[in-house]
């Protein structure tokens, strides 16, 4: 039976509001269509209010919620509209991430499911994480199940976003963590050049790496850390960008390049990966897919357009469907909760 979801994510760095319709369908395995997918970038109000959605009051923050809940209610009714799209079973929505502290028992996506619901009168699935950091996980990664079922065919799954994230399977079970953040700090750092990322890493490949600072980025705690482990924006501003300040922004471009390159082809090495699938917005740095390149000799995948740009939108519509039907859609082994577990709140 094929079922037909719209999955919606916003990403911490901000580039947009990804939908993604695709079909569904379990035969053996689960197979998937991307039928329609756009990424709709913010009117700059809307990124301001997101952006600074980490300072505002509790009362500010909750009337943002709402707000921007049917914001994205909107938003999906006009690309319904548009593409006059028909036979939707549901909206999944991952709302945007103001606070990630799994390690006080919180994380908070905004953007109300019900207010979505209001707009769209659909059903909608969405509040993907609490329940596993509840269940003491660190509410992330989420995307592995989607790895493991709709990608089963390589041997991890790596995402280049704000962060960049792996998944991959060891000993029989689906492990994932955050390795490095990456687009969160090289998207503020172009903003000294007037521009909103450093487009093919043009500006870092300009610069020269600062080998005092590459030294005190790769001796950070985190990644001695074992997995599961998530990042979130507060330890990028605890740790990283104090190290950033009073230097040139071309040479700190390009020893951050050089940092995440390192990091994530050490994680190739540990894991001894053949053929890891790329996807995310930073698979267009292609300054940092050659770094990776000439630290492993693994094959580094690019897929087509809609998996690089929509994959993560994709998955969360997927993770909708597991969740009506109460099937497992986050798993312990990637988020280091006590069980695996079916989540989300449905409208």
């Amino acid at each position: 039976m094929k079922i037909q979801a719209i999955g919606l994510m916003s990403g911490t760095s901000l580039d947009g509001l990804d939908l993604c319709f695709a079909a569904f369908e379990k035969q053996n395995s689960w197979h998937f269509e991307i039928l329609k997918a756009e990424t709709l970038p913010y009117p700059e109000n809307w990124e301001e209010k997101l952006r600074n959605s980490i300072h505002l009051s509790s009362e500010e923050l909750l009337a943002l919620h709402s707000e921007y809940g049917f914001y994205l209610g909107q938003k999906v009714q006009e690309f319904i509209s548009n593409h006059q799209l028909k036979d939707i079973d549901l909206i999944s929505s991952h709302g945007h991430t103001v606070f990630h502290q799994p390690q006080r028992n919180f994380t908070l996506q905004i953007g109300d499911g019900r207010a979505v619901k209001i707009e769209t009168g659909l059903p909608v699935v969405y509040d993907f994480r609490s329940q596993d950091v509840l269940m003491g996980g660190n509410g992330a990664p989420l995307v592995p199940i989607g790895d493991e079922l709709l990608f089963p065919q390589y041997d991890a799954c790596l995402n280049l976003g704000g962060f960049s994230n792996i998944s991959l399977q060891q000993n029989q079970q689906r492990i994932a963590f955050d390795i490095a953040p990456f687009n969160i700090v090289l998207n503020r750092l172009a903003q000294k050049f007037d521009k909103k990322f450093d487009e093919n890493g043009d500006i870092a490949r300009k610069g020269h790496i600062n080998e005092n600072l590459l030294t005190k980025l790769n001796s950070l705690d985190f990644y001695g850390q074992p997995h599961p482990k998530s990042l979130g924006i507060e330890w990028c501003t605890e740790f990283v960008f104090p190290l950033l300040e009073n230097l040139a922004a071309e040479d700190v471009m390009a020893t951050f390049t050089e940092h995440v390159a390192h990091q994530i082809s050490h994680v190739i090495h540990q894991y001894g990966l053949q053929n890891i699938l790329c996807t995310g917005g930073g698979t267009y740095n292609t300054f940092l897919i050659e770094k990776i390149r000439a630290k492993t000799e693994s094959d580094i995948i690019i897929p087509e357009q809609a998996i690089i740009d929509y994959k993560e939108a994709l998955i969360f519509g997927f993770m909708g469907i597991l969740r009506m039907n109460n099937e497992i859609n986050v798993l312990s082994s990637a988020t280091g909760s006590t069980a695996d577990h079916s989540s989300g709140l449905i409208v």
